[in-house]
């Protein structure tokens, strides 16, 4: 499918179409600042689906989708909402867009949005290129699942009060959740840790982390497993900070550090 990114922040720019890039059945043919050059390149039958922002200075998502109804019947295109913002979720869906997308947007969320393409009763569901054969996530997948893939993730994006902040992996030491929002530690100068306030929810961060190098620990928790220095009494101890343990998360714990 020819895929469009319409949306005026440069970063949402580039992780769409590095997402793109991932999944064999799409095909990136173009971003853009401008819904309106999109609307152009729309009806003239260049795309099959537009990943379309929805607060734009020009133009905004929901009015564009009221344009390419009139224009091409609204059968023709189909649009991926994404947004940092919920509030138009429903009026979206009464476009019958294909998904809504909540920035910032993890690839396996992107992933179960593109799939939605596809009839559930097709024989083959496309796959996601270089499939890792052993997949701990999910021991037993399904042809639709996706796969960790060939190359250890290295960073993510977490959404912070201004902007999105790429956060290199290997330097986070352990996040902490408080309520809607989450301190992530990270290596600082040596002398003590960076700490980073992120608006996301515990769960949320936890599915963008990977689960062989991260390891939830308690309700407000979770750990970088090889920070780790020592365990005492239920309590881990990274640097100076003491983490406790919950008992709801204590026997998946120790099995996952005694193998």
């Amino acid at each position: 499918m020819r895929c469009l990114i319409v949306d005026d922040e440069p970063l949402a720019h580039a992780i769409l179409s590095d997402y793109i890039r991932k999944v064999p059945f799409l095909e990136l043919v173009g971003a853009t600042t401008s819904p309106i050059d999109a609307l152009s390149r729309v009806q003239l039958g260049e795309v099959d689906l537009v990943f379309l922002d929805i607060q734009m200075p020009e133009l905004t998502g929901i009015q564009f989708l009221k344009l390419v109804e009139r224009a091409v019947g609204g059968n023709k295109c189909r649009v991926i909402l994404t947004t940092a913002y919920s509030d138009y979720a429903l009026e979206g869906y009464e476009h019958d867009v294909v998904d809504y997308l909540l920035k910032p947007v993890s690839f396996e969320r992107f992933y179960r949005a593109v799939q939605k393409l596809f009839p559930k009763n097709e024989p083959t569901t496309p796959a996601v290129v270089d499939p890792a054969p052993d997949d701990s996530r999910n021991p037993t997948p399904s042809p639709a699942a996706i796969p960790s893939g060939s190359a250890p993730k290295e960073f993510i994006f977490v959404k912070t009060e201004y902007r999105l902040q790429r956060v290199s992996l290997p330097d986070i030491l352990y996040c902490e959740g408080l309520k809607d929002y989450v301190s992530l530690y990270t290596i600082g100068d040596g002398s003590q840790p960076e700490r980073m306030l992120t608006l996301q929810t515990m769960k949320s961060l936890e599915e963008k982390l990977p689960d062989n190098q991260f390891i939830r620990v308690h309700k407000s928790y979770i750990v970088a497993v090889n920070r780790i220095e020592s365990i005492e009494r239920n309590r881990i101890y990274i640097g100076k900070a003491v983490i406790p343990i919950g008992d709801t998360y204590r026997d998946a714990f120790y099995r996952i550090i005694e193998s």
